[in-house]
């Protein structure tokens, strides 16, 4: 087993009725300090990464698959239940609503057992099950594996998404499901708490 790379924080994935998708990450913990990054799929397919570093973008890119980087401001925050996002060319402001079902279900579960790599690599079959898309564990670019430990889940009830200054359109399930790597987020537009692990095989 080689390095490690821990990210705590928060995943909110983000569907539009033009079709545009993205995933933000929000990480108060990480290798790399705190910082965010989001990753937008076009309705093309066209997949982008938004990173706020050459060192953040070396990383993620080296794990996800892209077809265009762009390294720039990326601020994004939590504040109760609103979620707000500027990042280049992407601007969110977002709604939280109701801990999900899935979510109850999850907080039951230990947080040292729930982001345990061994933990998420037994019960992954069962993820796709629960939130069809996601994975708890898989093989990543660069040789690495990674692993998502979820450990709460709430619905975003409402967005106003905007792409380049347009309005990208209302808030609609994550279809088609994204394509960065081997794991997509629930269909229903939702913010996860989660630790992430990477491992260098």
């Amino acid at each position: 087993m080689g390095a490690r790379w821990i990210f705590d924080g928060h995943i909110a994935g983000i569907g539009t009725a033009s079709g545009l998708r993205a995933v933000v990450g929000i990480w108060q913990d990480s290798p790399f300090g705190s910082f965010a990054d989001v990753m937008v799929q076009q309705p093309s397919g066209h997949r982008m990464l938004l990173a706020p570093s050459p060192e953040v973008a070396s990383f993620i890119s080296a794990t996800y698959s892209f077809d265009e980087v762009q390294v720039g401001e990326v601020h994004a925050s939590l504040a109760g239940q609103v979620l707000t996002v500027d990042a280049g060319p992407l601007a969110i402001r977002a709604a939280t609503g109701p801990r999900t079902l899935l979510g109850t279900a999850l907080r039951a579960v230990p947080r040292r057992l729930a982001v345990h790599p061994r933990w998420l690599a037994a019960v992954n079959p069962l993820a796709a099950l629960a939130a069809p898309g996601a994975r708890t564990y898989g093989t990543a670019g660069s040789g690495r594996a990674e692993f998502y430990g979820v450990t709460d889940l709430h619905h975003v009830t409402s967005a106003v998404v905007s792409w380049e200054g347009s309005d990208a359109g209302a808030l609609a399930p994550i279809r088609p499901a994204v394509t960065f790597g081997f794991s997509s987020v629930p269909p229903r537009p939702s913010l996860a708490r989660v630790r992430t692990t990477v491992v260098e095989a």
